[in-house]
């Protein structure tokens, strides 16, 4: 029986909520929310108002045993309305949502969970962040300080602070073993998630005997959202050795990589500038227009014609925040020919990823801005006409044959009985509605994710959030709730395959609890594509990468009230009819769209390059062993 004197004390309680009011409605220096600069709280509450100092105003929370006090107090901060609060479904789904978020929106968000499984589920999720340099706090209720026994659903080790330390092999992470301590956490957490050239997730630990524990903090002094301005080398050697290297080559490329995506002015600047093709990686659709005549799209293992055209026959290549992922660089060989390389990034670790590299370390706008006005108008451009017109030319290849595959009819296909749309017509169709109606596009992992960054025709970084980084199946439903609580947020569409939906369905309920307004366009092949065809490609078998169980998606989501559930069909008219449907429902759809699957050559975009996996391994390493750079 609950003891009543175990129950929250009125007047602390009453504090808290003039607290919370305050730092709503502050518009004077933060300490003021908070009576001054000294003040005490419970550290849950210290811990809410440093992550407020920082920006930090929503939250994706599943609430646990690990988590009552800190629960508690973020109950009343957002009935003050000082922060949202998304109650969710499942740890990765959430972690997923945050990291759509903070990608979308450039603020901060935090997830909130208890201990054991749930810690390691959003710890899974995390990766997404980790993978593609997206900052979100984690914070997850831990174990007691006082080790009297054994916490439920702890790691049933006797050792101290696993948890955490699984939290640093991630990213980086700080256990609040004593209220103290959390200036230093939050210190070291915004140099973490407010990394100016690769952030990512940062994990709070939270021992539940720690949380209602008071301390006495000094708001004033608690670390504010890290700022860093921006930074360029000195000219010296390394910036003629740039310079040098530009007006010489004739055949040069520029490779964007996840990093441009906040610097696209900059990329066009130097690459109109120069004369120079860009290649882009599949985080990096729209840093140059898609009819720009310099972007010769993305390269790699699943590329284009016109971009791996570029990567192979180019003597120079210029990386701009690009960490070299194998796929997109082909396995370090994907420049055969290249001999120098420039390299402008802010991560030191990735600047020198390739030899023979002149490397120019800073942020990527101030240092292509020092560059360009190094060069002056020698620039090197008019050497590189001849090879400009020779990528331009590959370009009109790859237009033609992506027409021929985004204009294909419906194929027979044995699973489905009848002819049904391929793959790439269907998704075209759908992101070119997307494009119609301001929506943002999210991509799964998988077939639907490789032909998608090939298809989309993005003028700008943001209109496609596609999650190659750790190509993390259910991602793209999941990304839908990361909408929630955004200001005037666009409408979303999921583009997911049906083994990738299966992951995360959570977002047939949350989207409706939270009132996002999206679609999820499911292309249903009944099998996992991308992995059939790599078999099949290298093998020359398929194994175990499809199944004989039909699902009725349409009477699955259409079992949840306020789901809008639509079959697409089988032809052309039938889905742009669905998608007709299903933007104008105002709240979630579901698209089940059946394409098809098979050895027609028009089911896919193609696979280019080397990419050092199964039986091509000896030839690539070989390559790699010979290679230039």
């Amino acid at each position: 029986m609950l003891d009543k004197n175990s129950l929250p004390d009125p007047a602390a309680a009453a504090q808290e909520r003039i607290r919370a009011r305050a730092a709503r409605l502050a518009g004077g220096p933060f300490e003021a929310a908070f009576g001054g600069p000294l003040a005490t709280m419970t550290l849950s509450e210290a811990l809410l108002a440093a992550l407020l100092k920082q920006g930090v105003r929503q939250y994706f929370a599943i609430f646990g045993h690990g988590s009552t006090d800190l629960g508690e107090i973020m109950r009343i901060y957002h009935e003050e309305g000082a922060i949202g609060v998304v109650n969710c479904r499942n740890e990765v789904e959430m972690a997923h949502a945050a990291t759509a978020h903070a990608w979308m929106t450039g603020e901060t968000p935090a997830v909130v969970t208890s201990i054991g499984p749930g810690g390691l589920q959003a710890m899974a999720g995390s990766l997404a962040a980790a993978s593609n340099g997206v900052g979100v706090y984690h914070i997850y209720g831990d174990e007691t300080t006082r080790g009297e026994g054994y916490n439920m659903q702890q790691v049933p080790k006797p050792e101290q602070g696993l948890f955490g330390r699984m939290g640093a092999l991630m990213g980086q992470s700080y256990t609040l073993h004593t209220p103290e301590a959390l200036r230093e956490c939050m210190r070291r957490g915004t140099a973490c998630v407010h990394h100016p050239y690769k952030a990512g997730p940062f994990y709070i630990l939270a021992p539940i005997n720690t949380q209602p524990q008071e301390v006495t903090v000094n708001v004033a002094t608690l670390p504010a959202r890290q700022t860093t301005p921006p930074v360029r080398p000195a000219a010296g050697p390394e910036l003629d050795a740039a310079v040098a290297l530009l007006r010489g080559a004739r055949r040069a490329v520029i490779k964007a990589g996840g990093g441009t995506r906040g610097h696209a002015a900059a990329v066009r600047r130097l690459a109109e500038a120069a004369g120079i093709p860009v290649v882009l990686s599949p985080g990096s659709t729209g840093v140059l227009p898609d009819a720009h005549e310099l972007n010769m799209h993305v390269g790699g293992s699943k590329g284009s014609i016109s971009g791996n055209h570029a990567m192979q026959g180019a003597e120079a290549v210029i990386f701009i925040g690009s960490r070299g992922v194998c796929q997109a660089d082909c396995s370090g060989i994907g420049y055969p020919q290249a001999e120098a390389v420039l390299n402008i990034n802010g991560d030191l670790g990735d600047l020198q990823h390739y030899a023979n590299t002149v490397a120019l370390p800073g942020d990527i706008t101030a240092v292509t801005d020092l560059l360009l006005g190094a060069l002056g108008d020698d620039t090197g451009k008019e050497k590189r006409a001849y090879w400009r017109a020779a990528c331009t030319a590959k370009k009109q290849d790859w237009t033609q044959f992506k027409a021929a595959r985004l204009e294909a009819a419906p194929i027979a296909d044995e699973v489905w009985g009848a002819p049904v749309l391929p793959q790439p017509a269907a998704i075209h169709m759908v992101a070119s509605a997307a494009r119609a109606h301001g929506a943002v596009k999210f991509f799964d992992a998988g077939d639907v994710q490789a032909n998608g960054f090939q298809i989309v025709e993005d003028d700008a970084p943001g209109e496609t959030i596609t999650e190659t980084g750790a190509s993390y199946m259910g991602f793209a439903a999941s990304a839908l709730l990361g909408l929630a609580g955004m200001r005037d947020a666009p409408y979303g569409v999921a583009f997911t395959g049906d083994g990738s939906f299966m992951m995360n369905p959570q977002i047939l309920i949350d989207a409706v609890e939270h009132r996002i307004r999206g679609m999820v366009a499911l292309f249903d092949n009944r099998r996992m594509a991308a992995i059939t065809d790599l078999q099949l490609a290298q093998y020359g078998r398929e194994f175990k990468t499809n199944d004989s169980v039909a699902v009725d998606y349409v009477a699955l989501a259409g079992a949840v009230s306020g789901v809008r559930a639509i079959w697409a069909g089988t032809t052309r008219d039938s889905l742009a009819a669905a998608l007709e449907e299903g933007f104008a429902h105002d709240g979630l759809s579901l698209l089940h769209i059946p394409v098809y699957a098979g050895r027609d050559p028009l089911a896919g975009m193609g696979a280019y390059g080397n990419w050092n996996v199964g039986n091509w391994v000896d030839d690539v390493q070989a390559k790699y062993v010979a290679a230039a750079i």
